[in-house]
């Protein structure tokens, strides 16, 4: 299988995305203070905004397109024809495919798990001037460990399909059939053959 740089470049495109993504929801985390109602008997939280949830989730969809995508073209690695064994290409390729898939299913727990924390708010309501109300929020760097995560799922990811082109069979089938059935005779020798057989008889 040759290396095809459409989906290179889509996948690249879909991690960056993500990544991006990732990175603003770290930004636009939502924040909440304890806040005084107008007539100063209880307090509640006031929430910031949701945008951070959002953006987590379309970092988490485009991370899940990319993942599907390469690993729509190699056949997951497992379903395919196979891998050519005994070269360098095979053993990269598997190392790649692991940690490209652990990379991602941490990157997606991360972003999965901060935009769900981030869109809950405590419904509580406490005492003012009494006890302290406490108002749930993500906690800093979750988002910040999915972006890092999507970037190294882009790299290994990269990896993986650049070794699992060289390592395919495909090519290598196609070069071993080609080879059968040629006359490995040169045609100056080819005269003499036949008036040696031909004396034979």
């Amino acid at each position: 299988m040759a290396v095809s740089v459409p989906i290179l470049a889509v996948v690249t495109a879909l991690h960056l995305l993500a990544f991006v993504f990732a990175f603003g929801a770290e930004r636009r985390r939502s924040t909440a203070v304890a806040v005084p109602d107008k007539y100063d008997e209880k307090t509640f939280c006031l929430y910031g905004t949701e945008a951070a949830t959002v953006y987590g989730m379309s970092a988490f969809g485009l991370l899940l397109v990319s993942q599907t995508v390469v690993n729509g073209v190699t056949k997951c690695l497992c379903f395919g024809k196979g891998l050519v064994s005994g070269t360098s290409y095979t053993a990269w390729a598997i190392v790649f495919f692991v940690v490209s898939w652990v990379s991602f299913l941490g990157a997606e727990a991360c972003l999965l798990a901060g935009s769900a924390r981030n869109a809950y708010h405590t419904k509580s309501e406490g005492i003012y001037k009494g006890k302290e109300l406490s108002c749930a929020v993500l906690p800093v760097g979750v988002f910040a460990a999915g972006a890092a995560l999507t970037l190294l799922s882009l790299i290994s990811t990269i990896l993986y399909y650049l070794a699992h082109s060289k390592a395919d069979t495909g090519g290598w089938e196609k070069h071993q059939n080609d080879g059968i059935g040629i006359n490995m005779t040169s045609p100056s020798d080819a005269p003499k053959q036949q008036n040696t057989e031909f004396n034979k008889v």
